[in-house]
């Protein structure tokens, strides 16, 4: 009796801590990740996503080109992705396609060297850590 007691609470903690894991989207491609108490959100390999002050929020556009995609290079969609819950498609000025968070288009930062690295939140004052 006792065992069963011991047993139903730790799988009713187990449970309750299954939401600080890190939740996996667009087939794993993209992670939720606890970096500093934020969920932020990476991709496969934990990479930290940005988002940019200047694109337009919803607009499926992205302003972040040429030299700028050099050191903000788009997390690029896979041929063909489709939109999946919060997650959408926008097209490129090149062409290629990248993936939007609730409108907003998703980067890496090209100081960012390990998983993890969060570098880029702050830049120019127009760059943040993708949310979730």
């Amino acid at each position: 009796m006792k065992f069963r007691s011991i047993l139903a609470g730790a799988t009713a903690l187990a449970l309750l801590a299954t939401s600080a894991f890190a939740a996996d989207y667009l087939g794993g491609a993209v992670k939720s990740t606890d970096i500093g108490g934020k969920m932020v959100l990476t991709d496969a390999n934990g990479m930290t996503l940005y988002t940019f002050d200047k694109d337009t929020n919803g607009d499926g556009k992205s302003v972040c080109n040429d030299d700028c995609a050099a050191k903000w290079p788009p997390l690029i969609a896979d041929a063909g992705a489709a939109a999946e819950g919060d997650f959408t498609l926008v097209t490129r000025d090149d062409g290629s396609t990248m993936w939007a968070y609730k409108g907003w288009p998703l980067y890496y930062w090209y100081e960012d060297a390990a998983p993890g690295d969060i570098s880029g939140d702050g830049v120019g004052g127009v760059w943040h850590l993708a949310i979730e």
